[in-house]
């Protein structure tokens, strides 16, 4: 069994994110906490609340053992981009400004 949690509508974009993720995918949930906690990302911050609240529903809603915790899959797909435009010499330029879907799952080893 295992728990997840998901984060929709985070203002980084999924290309950003998933470097993040690939960082903690496999890891134990205290060694993940503290390659967060150590990484000088954007996106570390809010994939850190997503992973304590991953855990908070494995320990609460699911009654597994947070020692015995590992995150068993995440990933950030792609959420709606809105856009901007920036004065360019012809014409304006489009900005797309990207959003992601942030899912983490953690289960007991």
């Amino acid at each position: 069994m295992e728990a997840r949690a998901n984060l929709k509508y985070l203002r980084i974009s999924p290309r950003k994110v998933k470097i993040v993720l690939d960082l903690i995918r496999g890891k134990d949930v205290q060694t993940a906490y503290a390659i967060l906690l150590q990484t000088p990302k954007a996106a570390s911050e809010p994939v850190l609340k997503l992973l304590k609240s991953a855990a908070a529903n494995a320990e609460n809603n699911h009654q597994m053992d947070p020692e015995k915790l590992y995150v068993s899959a995440c990933y950030a797909n792609p959420g709606p981009s809105s856009s901007a435009s920036c004065p360019g010499p012809a014409a304006a330029y489009r900005i797309n400004k990207r959003t992601s879907h942030v899912t983490i799952a953690v289960s007991e080893r």
